[in-house]
């Protein structure tokens, strides 16, 4: 369980509050979709959830953990369990979608790994079966570079699965993307969150968030104006999106 209360986050040398009063609760398995107007803070939300953003106030506990306390690991542990994946896929162009898949973010890869190269074998199988159940499986050995955009966001979300990521936060990661790629992108996560309890957070075009999220948050003048149950939002829902 992820719980957060009053989270507020001022950005920039004027110090503009972005965040002003965020509050929710997340259980497992559900796949939120972020919508808003530009400067509505979607992205500055993810980065702090992620840590990539210090907080200015509030509290953030994952399972009763204090993440932001002086507990020893909780900031690890999010660093560990945890995957942000900003808009463009961050990926090895000259490694293949297996490699990558196995280097993994710094945070979660042995020092070992990263130095020698060397992967045992269940680590190998086990990225061959996120690369299979995101449909890559004939694509491992093909660069990234190689890759379609869709392709490569669904080597990143095997990236994240195979190094153990019980959560996903993902910052528009279908922009630019063909109506047929955003689609597979978006049935592979929700597949994910039904079938393995994955939680995720992301950013998504309205049309999309409506068919796949099973939660959507409306944020507006810094805090969630609407918090509904997967659904096609009304009028005075839609109003400033």
């Amino acid at each position: 369980m992820i719980k957060v209360e009053h989270l507020a986050k001022a950005v920039g040398e004027d110090k503009n509050p972005v965040l002003k009063d965020i509050s929710f609760q997340l259980e497992e398995g559900e796949l939120v979709a972020l919508l808003g107007g530009s400067g509505s803070g979607k992205s500055t939300l993810l980065r702090c959830l992620a840590l990539r953003e210090k907080w200015d106030s509030g509290t953030f506990k994952v399972d009763g953990v204090n993440i932001l306390g002086k507990i020893i690991g909780g900031k690890r542990k999010i660093r560990r369990e945890w995957a942000y994946l900003e808009q463009n896929a961050e990926l090895n162009p000259n490694r293949t979608a297996l490699k990558n898949v196995l280097v993994g973010q710094s945070a979660q890869t042995p020092i070992w790994r990263m130095v020698t190269g060397m992967v045992r074998s269940d680590d190998y199988m086990g990225a061959m079966d996120e690369l299979d159940a995101l449909g890559l499986l004939d694509k491992a050995k093909l660069k990234t570079s190689q890759l379609s955009g869709g392709e490569r966001q669904r080597v990143a979300i095997a990236r994240a699965l195979t190094h153990g990521a019980k959560v996903i936060l993902a910052d528009e990661p279908v922009t630019g993307l063909d109506p047929k790629s955003a689609e597979k992108v978006m049935d592979s996560l929700r597949n994910l969150c039904k079938e393995t309890g994955l939680t995720i957070v992301t950013v998504l075009p309205l049309e999309l968030a409506e068919r796949y999220a099973s939660r959507l948050w409306v944020l507006e003048d810094g805090k969630i104006k609407h918090d509904v149950k997967g659904r096609r939002l009304t009028s005075q829902e839609r109003v400033n999106l």
